[in-house]
C-alpha cells in the first residue's frame, strides 16, 4: 500500500520550517503540513509573496498557525538573522525542511561570492541547519529534510572550481548543487549518530515537477509549460516524498526518498536509491569540512 498523508496523525503542537514555501515544492508542502495541525514557518525570501502565500494557506485551513521569517539562503547574514529570529520566538524545532532552490540561472554569484546554485540551495542550508540545531536536538522526533534531486548524478563535486569561475555550465551547476545536498544529508546522519543524537537526517527529490524551477530553461522549453503536468507531476505530487520523508512512520536516518513511476519521475512515494558517487564518505567528509570553511559555521565536528 502506497504512503499517503491521510495515513498522518495529527501534528498539533509541532513547528516545522519550510525554506521557499512561498511557491511550488515549498508551498504545498507547508499546505499539506498546515492541514494536520503542524504550526509552519514560512522561511522565504520576499516578505509579500510569504504573506500571500500564509493568506492562502489560511483560506483552506482558516485555524492553522503560520509564521512568516525573511530568509535569503544565498546570504549568509540573512541566515544568521533567521536563525535569530526563530529562537526568540521558538525553543524548539521539531521539522526543517530544507525545500528552496534555484534552478540554472544565469551565472551570478552571491553577495558571499558563492556561486548562485550552490550558494542558495546548499551553502545557505547548511549553514541554516547548523544554526538550528542545537533546537533540533533538544525536540523529541525531530528530523531535516533536505531536497536533492534525480540531477544529483549530473556532476561530481568539482573542488577545484566549486563556484564556477573558470567555467560555467548551469547543467553541471545545478548538478553539483544538489549532489551536495544529498551527500550532506548522508554525512549529516553519520554525525548525528556519531554524537548519539537522536535527531534523523534525510533527503527526498520531487521526481520531475511543474514548478516555478523551470523559469530558467530556453524558453523554447518554457512553451510547452503549460503541457507539463500531463506528463510531470503537479507540485502537490512532487511534495509527497518530502513529506513522506518527514512523516512517514517507517524513516530511518539516511533514507532517500522520491516517486516510485517512471524512472523515479512521477508517482507515489517511496524509498529510493542514489549515485555510487553520492555515498562516497571520503568526498563527504571533505565537503563538509569545505563547507564550515566558508559559511563559518561548525558543528558535529
Amino acid at each position: 500500500m502506497s504512503w499517503t498523508m491521510k495515513q498522518v496523525p495529527s501534528q498539533s503542537g509541532r513547528i516545522a520550517v519550510v525554506t521557499g514555501a512561498n511557491i511550488g515544492l515549498g508551498y504545498e508542502t507547508a499546505l499539506a503540513l498546515a492541514g494536520k495541525g503542524c504550526t509552519v514557518v514560512l522561511a522565504c525570501r520576499n516578505a509579500a509573496k510569504a504573506d500571500a502565500a500564509r493568506a492562502a494557506i489560511l483560506a483552506q485551513h482558516p485555524k492553522a498557525r503560520i509564521e512568516c521569517l525573511t530568509l535569503d539562503l544565498g546570504s549568509l547574514k540573512s541566515v544568521r538573522a533567521f536563525a535569530a529570529a526563530y529562537k526568540k520566538r521558538h525553543a524548539t524545532l521539531d521539522l526543517l525542511i530544507n525545500n528552496a532552490g534555484i534552478m540554472m540561472p544565469p551565472y551570478t554569484l552571491s553577495e558571499d561570492g558563492f556561486e548562485s546554485q550552490l550558494a542558495a540551495n546548499y551553502l545557505g542550508h547548511f549553514a541554516l541547519t547548523g544554526l538550528l540545531l542545537p533546537l533540533i536536538n533538544k525536540t523529541p522526533n525531530a528530523r531535516i529534510v533536505s531536497l536533492s534531486s534525480l540531477a544529483h548524478k549530473w556532476s561530481g563535486i568539482r573542488f577545484h572550481d566549486l563556484n564556477a569561475t573558470r567555467r560555467y555550465d548551469k547543467r553541471l551547476a545545478y548538478g553539483q548543487s544538489k549532489l551536495a545536498c544529498l551527500m550532506f544529508a548522508y554525512e549529516l546522519q553519520r554525525r548525528l549518530t556519531r554524537a548519539g543524537c537522536a535527531t534523523l537526517s534525510v533527503a527526498a527529490h520531487p521526481g520531475v515537477s511543474a514548478t516555478n524551477l523551470f523559469q530558467h530553461l530556453p524558453k523554447a522549453v518554457q512553451l510547452f509549460a503549460p503541457l507539463t503536468e500531463l506528463v510531470f507531476q503537479s507540485a502537490s505530487g512532487g511534495a509527497q516524498p518530502t513529506l513522506y520523508a518527514a512523516l512517514g512512520d517507517d524513516i530511518r536516518g539516511g533514507d532517500y526518498c522520491g516517486p516510485q513511476s517512471l524512472g523515479e519521475m512521477r508517482g507515489a512515494p517511496g524509498k529510493v536509491g542514489s549515485s555510487r558517487r553520492s555515498r562516497d564518505e571520503a568526498v563527504a567528509a571533505r565537503l563538509w569540512a569545505v563547507s564550515q570553511e566558508l559559511t563559518g559555521v561548525r558543528y558535529l565536528e
